[in-house]
C-alpha cells in the first residue's frame, strides 16, 4: 500500500539515530547529511552529471558546506526530496566506504542493534521509486581519519602567526618549522600539519565553518557570484584575434606561426571552459554545459564532461594520494612517498603500480617535469575518448544527451583540425607532425598552472574531523601576479580562493582574495601565496625530494635482495 503524503512528510522529519545511519551505510545505502537532513541518494547516482564518485566520497558525512559551495539554491532545495529523516545536534562524520570505512568503523560509538531497533519508518523502496525518474544532484569532500594524531600546540593560531610565509616551508624545509630540533616534525608531514594548522577539535573546526559561512555571505553581498560579462567581451576579442591570426598564417603557409597562434587560442579557451564547468557564466546547468562543450569539444577536441567528472572529485578530496585524480600521474610523477606503496586509485579503480618503469622515472621526475608536460594535451585526448566512447558519463537524467553532443563535437574537431587543417592545408608529413607538436606544446603553461597550485602543497590525511575550508587552504596555493597578467593565468592563479568558492566567476576572484586573506588571519589558517617563479621552485623541490627518496628506496631494495641472496647460500 502506497505511503500517503502526510505520512511521508512525518517520516522525512523523524529523527534518525547515528546507529541507524550506520546500519543503512553498512547495507550499502548512500546516505549523506545536509543541513541536518538525512538524504538517501542511491537513486541519484546514475543521474549525477558530475559522476557517482563525487557523491560516494561524502557518504556518511555532513556535506552541507560542500553542497553550498557547488550548487545553486534551487538545486539545494531540490535535494530535499531525497530526505528520509533528520539528525539532532552536530553530526560526527563517518569514513565513507569508498575511502576504506568498514562496518566496524561505522558502528564505532553508535548504538547497538538492540538499541537501534528496526528502521521500518524509512521507506527505502518508495523513495527510490519516487525519484528514479526525476533525480537531483549532490557532491563533496572527505578523507580517511588518521589515528593517534596529537597536536603539541592545541590553541588556535593568532593572526600574526598565520602569515603566508609560515607555509613557505611546509613539507619542503623542516629547518624553518616552529621547533627546529623536533625530529618528529622534521620527518612526519602529518604531524607537521597538525602543528601548523588549527586544532582538529570540534569546537575549533566548527568556529572555522561558521566564519567561512559568514565569508560566503560577504562575497555574495559584494556581488562576486555575478558574472562580469564585459570581461568576456574582451575575452572573445582575444580569442577571435588568435583564431584569425592562426588562419591567416596557415594560408600564408607560415605553419609555425599558425601553430603557435592556435596553441595560444587553446590555452586561453581552457579558462572559459573552466568557468563553464563550474556554472560560473550563466549559472544555468545546461547553458553553461553547452558553452563548455562548444569550446572544449568542438574547438579543442577535449571532453568537458570528462573534465567535470574528474575535477569535481579533485575539489572534494584535494591532494589525497588514493582519491584525487589530479595528482595520480604514476608512473611519471609522485608527490608523496605513499605512491611507492602501489596504492589503489579509487577514481580510476586500479592499482597505481610502483613497478620497474616507475622506479626508474620517479628518480628523475624533477628533470622530466617540464618535458612531460609538453605532451600533456595528448593524454587529455585519451581520457576524453575513454569517457565519451566507453560511456562513463550519465546515461539517464538531465545530462543524458550531453554525451551525444560531445560525440558530435569530437567528429567536428577532427574534421576541421585533423582533415581540413593538418591534412588538406599542410603539404608534407613532416610539416604536419611539426604543426601538431608545436600547437600542442604551446599549451604546456596550462598544465604547469594546474599542477603548480597543488604539487608543492600538503598531501597529509588529517581525517574527517578537518573542515572543508581548512582542507582546501591546506592543500592549495595561490600564485601572486600583477593584475595586468591575469589574462595569462586565466584565474587559475587564484586556486585557494577558487577552491573555497568554486562557483565565483574567475574575473571576480581577485576581488575576493582580500576577503579570504582576512578570513585566514581571523581563523589562524596559513594562506599560501607565492610568485610564479617561487611556486615553480617549490614544485621542482618537492619532486626532487620524492625522487631522492625513490633512489634511497631502490638502494634499500637492492641491498635487501643481495642480503637475501647471500643468506640463501
Amino acid at each position: 500500500m502506497a505511503t500517503t503524503a502526510p505520512n511521508r512528510t512525518r517520516q522525512r522529519e523523524a529523527v534518525i539515530t547515528r546507529g541507524q545511519i550506520a546500519r543503512l551505510i553498512a547495507e550499502g545505502r548512500k546516505v549523506v547529511i545536509v543541513e541536518g537532513r538525512v538524504l538517501k541518494v542511491d537513486a541519484w547516482l546514475p543521474f549525477h552529471p558530475g559522476g557517482d564518485k563525487a557523491i560516494l566520497h561524502m557518504v556518511g558525512r555532513d556535506a552541507t558546506n560542500e553542497v553550498r559551495a557547488f550548487h545553486s539554491a534551487e538545486t539545494q532545495h531540490f535535494m530535499h526530496r531525497y530526505q528520509i529523516g533528520r539528525v539532532e545536534g552536530q553530526w560526527k562524520d563517518f569514513v565513507p566506504p569508498i575511502q576504506g570505512g568498514t562496518v566496524s568503523q561505522l558502528d564505532e560509538g553508535s548504538e547497538t542493534a538492540e538499541e537501534n531497533g528496526d528502521i521500518t519508518h524509512v521507506d527505502h523502496d518508495s523513495s527510490e521509486e519516487e525519484h528514479s525518474q526525476e533525480p537531483s544532484p549532490l557532491f563533496d569532500p572527505a578523507e580517511r581519519p588518521t589515528t593517534s594524531l596529537k597536536r603539541r600546540n592545541p590553541r588556535p593560531r593568532t593572526a600574526s602567526e598565520s602569515s603566508a610565509t609560515s607555509l613557505d616551508t611546509l613539507e619542503l624545509d623542516p629547518s624553518a618549522l616552529p621547533n627546529e630540533k623536533d625530529s618528529q616534525l622534521a620527518t612526519d608531514p602529518t604531524q607537521r600539519d597538525i602543528e601548523i594548522f588549527p586544532s582538529l577539535d570540534p569546537l575549533t573546526q566548527q568556529s572555522i565553518i561558521e566564519k567561512y559561512r559568514q565569508l560566503d555571505d560577504r562575497i555574495r553581498a559584494a556581488g562576486l557570484y555575478n558574472c562580469n560579462y564585459t570581461a568576456y567581451l574582451y575575452e572573445f576579442m582575444r580569442y577571435a584575434t588568435l583564431a584569425l591570426l592562426s588562419y591567416y598564417f596557415l594560408r600564408q603557409q607560415s605553419f609555425s606561426l599558425s601553430a603557435i597562434c592556435l596553441g595560444l587560442l587553446w590555452h586561453q579557451l581552457v579558462f572559459t571552459v573552466h568557468d563553464a564547468g563550474h556554472m560560473g557564466i550563466t549559472h544555468n546547468f545546461h547553458i553553461d554545459t553547452c558553452i563548455g562543450i562548444l569550446i572544449s569539444d568542438f574547438i579543442g577536441g577535449l571532453s568537458v564532461c570528462w573534465w567535470k567528472r574528474n575535477h569535481n572529485v579533485h575539489h572534494i578530496v584535494t591532494n589525497s594520494a588514493e582519491h584525487d585524480p589530479d595528482i595520480q600521474h604514476m608512473p611519471f610523477f609522485a608527490i608523496s612517498p605513499r605512491f611507492f606503496e602501489s596504492l589503489r586509485s579509487t577514481y580510476y579503480d586500479r592499482i597505481m603500480t610502483y613497478d620497474a618503469f616507475a622506479r626508474f622515472t620517479l628518480r628523475y621526475q624533477h628533470f622530466l617535469y617540464y618535458p612531460i608536460l609538453l605532451f600533456g594535451r595528448f593524454n587529455l585526448y585519451v581520457l576524453s575518448w575513454q569517457y565519451i566512447f566507453l560511456g562513463q558519463g550519465p546515461r539517464k537524467g538531465p545530462a543524458w544527451w550531453h554525451r551525444y553532443l560531445e560525440v558530435a563535437g569530437q567528429l567536428f574537431f577532427w574534421y576541421w583540425f585533423g582533415y581540413l587543417v593538418c591534412y588538406k592545408s599542410i603539404p608534407t608529413a613532416g610539416q604536419r607532425v611539426g604543426f601538431i607538436l608545436l600547437s600542442h606544446m604551446i599549451t604546456m603553461p596550462v598544465h604547469v598552472q594546474i599542477t603548480l597550485s597543488h604539487f608543492a602543497m600538503s598531501t597529509s590525511d588529517l581525517g574527517v574531523a578537518e573542515s572543508f575550508p581548512q582542507r582546501m587552504l591546506r592543500t592549495t596555493m595561490d600564485v601572486d601576479c600583477p593584475p595586468w597578467l591575469d589574462f595569462v593565468h586565466g584565474g587559475l592563479q587564484f586556486q585557494a580562493v577558487h577552491h573555497l568558492f568554486p562557483r565565483v566567476p574567475r574575473h571576480n576572484l581577485r576581488k575576493g582574495q582580500g576577503m579570504v586573506r582576512e578570513f585566514c588571519e581571523e581563523v589562524g589558517i596559513p594562506y599560501a601565496i607565492y610568485g610564479f617563479t617561487k611556486g615553480n621552485a617549490m614544485v621542482i623541490g618537492r619532486l626532487g625530494e620524492i625522487a631522492k627518496q625513490a633512489r634511497i628506496f631502490a638502494d634499500c631494495q637492492r641491498s635487501m635482495t643481495v642480503k637475501d641472496a647471500l643468506e640463501g647460500h
